[in-house]
């Protein structure tokens, strides 16, 4: 079965409202005629300015993180509602940043995943191994206890409004990629979890990302691969000159 292909730019903690406005209007520009699903993920400051420019085409809006809670008294922290108010679609969970840095647990980010789905918005859930799991053998199991615990008490019918980003931590920002063999041997077995907990119809539809240090260079080669379905960006997604030609690898 073949799943369309879906490029993501995380933006992370990058630009300002001025710098935001300009890259999406050369995304806007240059991705008008790309064949894929594309969406850019500002951060919460530029996603007014760019929603409004990336309306109406073929670029969905996405937020890098939401809070755990609707609303009340959470300090610093950004809701689902206010990012639907926005016209935000998507918003990304999981990301190793926040689990690595911010000590985000499993618990915590299903209950961002639930809440997300519950409003509407599709939800891209990332999972991923350090090294020194990597090293360790322990890059499977990891993964896998991501995904589970992420999913749990995801109907099937949620589970459509799910991508899954495999991004080994290892590989963001450090210009280590994983291998495209490497990468498509995880996306397998994320699939057989899948396969698992929903059945192998839902397994064979489910779109999984691979992040970690994606360039021009390596796009194609790793889009190749059978279980890569797309790439969720970071440092490349920051210019156009690097992203376009990801987003329309060939």
């Amino acid at each position: 079965m073949s799943r369309p292909y879906y490029i993501a730019g995380n933006w992370k903690m990058h630009k300002t409202r001025a710098e935001a406005a300009e890259l999406a209007g050369a995304l806007v520009a240059q991705l008008k005629d790309g064949k894929h699903k594309y969406l850019v993920a500002p951060s919460f400051t530029s996603l007014e300015t760019v929603g409004a420019i990336v309306r109406g085409t073929n670029i969905l809006l996405g937020a890098q993180d939401c809070a755990a809670e609707e609303q009340g008294a959470h300090t610093g922290e950004v809701s689902v509602l206010q990012l639907k108010d926005l016209g935000v679609q998507t918003v990304i969970l999981g990301h190793s940043e926040r689990r690595h840095i911010y000590k985000e647990d499993d618990e915590l980010i299903n209950k961002k995943v639930k809440l997300a789905l519950k409003h509407g918005l599709d939800v891209i859930l990332c999972v991923g191994e350090l090294l020194e799991e990597r090293e360790a053998g322990n890059a499977e199991a990891v993964c896998e206890t991501q995904a589970v615990k992420g999913l749990e008490g995801v109907s099937a019918a949620d589970l459509s409004k799910v991508t899954i980003a495999y991004e080994p931590v290892w590989a963001i920002g450090t210009g280590k990629t994983a291998t495209p063999e490497d990468a498509d041997a995880i996306h397998a077995f994320v699939r057989k979890v899948i396969a698992k907990l929903y059945g192998s119809g839902a397994a064979e539809k489910i779109i999984i990302q691979y992040g970690g240090s994606v360039k021009p260079e390596n796009a194609a080669r790793l889009m190749a691969k059978e279980n890569i379905d797309g790439a969720l960006v970071g440092g490349a997604a920051l210019k156009a000159e690097t992203f376009v030609p990801i987003a329309k690898f060939a």
